[in-house]
């Protein structure tokens, strides 16, 4: 695995064979990815820290769903990649949803885990102020990380998994203040891609306790797309390739044996 710095992205890159984009979600990094790389090590891996994300660069403008989607088209130019199959997380949904429609010759299949359209309008006031809170500087980035540790993982991580609350509360504990901040202003004014415009086959991962991400909300973004597949994980929560790792491998690579 080697990690290289391109256009400001702290880029890992491992493997061999077709191209997988992994865009991790707010408060992530390339280490969402780790634990279900074995179902991926038939594929050329391109996992980036999104700007202002852990090891990467704050762009000089304000982060957007939009940038963000330009970031990753000019990030599979610089490498000279045709199409990619994407994999995504929370927020990186949205982005990978949006890219698949503004640049459909990019992209070969959609695996979204965790996946939102957009963030329901009584949602957005609170992710602004988790902005305005993580900006406060470190000790207000560990408050927030508390409570996505008591918020987004299910009762069963948080009484029997205590190594993946220690790696949720890491990955945001990491973050910038500014740069988290930032990420959440982009989620806060997201909007909905146009799903019915996506043609490429799409899994569509979430679990049973999963409050960003629930499943009645998945099922009718799927209906929204011609090529979509649902999967409930059971005992998980919003951060799924921590909390079901073996079960996400397995989705995953189910899905790609679908598509050979």
């Amino acid at each position: 695995m080697a990690t290289q710095l391109i256009n400001g992205l702290a880029v890992e890159i491992t493997g061999e064979g077709d191209a997988v984009l992994c865009i991790h979600g707010l408060g992530g990094s390339s280490n969402v990815w780790t634990p279900i790389a074995g179902a991926l090590q038939a594929f050329q891996r391109i996992a980036p820290d999104l700007p202002g994300s852990a090891r990467s660069a704050l762009a000089a403008a304000p982060l957007s769903i939009e940038s963000l989607v330009e970031t990753m088209a000019a990030l599979l130019q610089r490498l000279e990649l045709p199409s990619v199959h994407v994999v995504a997380h929370s927020l990186g949904t949205i982005v990978a949803q949006h890219l698949a429609v503004a640049y459909p010759q990019l992209v070969r299949s959609l695996a979204l885990f965790g996946p939102l359209v957009a963030p329901p309008e009584a949602g957005r006031p609170g992710i602004r102020a988790r902005a305005a809170l993580a900006r406060q500087g470190a000790v207000a980035m560990q408050e927030i990380a508390d409570a996505i540790v008591r918020g987004a993982t299910s009762q069963e991580t948080q009484a029997e998994r205590p190594a993946v609350l220690a790696a949720v509360r890491e990955l945001i504990m990491r973050q910038s203040g500014e740069g988290y901040a930032q990420s959440c202003e982009a989620l806060a004014a997201a909007q909905s891609a146009a799903l019915e415009a996506i043609a490429v086959p799409v899994l569509l991962v979430t679990g049973d306790q999963d409050g960003v991400a629930p499943a009645a909300n998945v099922e009718a973004m799927a209906r929204r797309i011609g090529d979509a597949a649902v999967v409930v994980l059971p005992g998980c929560g919003h951060w799924t390739t921590l909390e079901q790792p073996q079960r996400c491998a397995q989705e995953l690579a189910r899905f790609y044996a679908r598509l050979r």
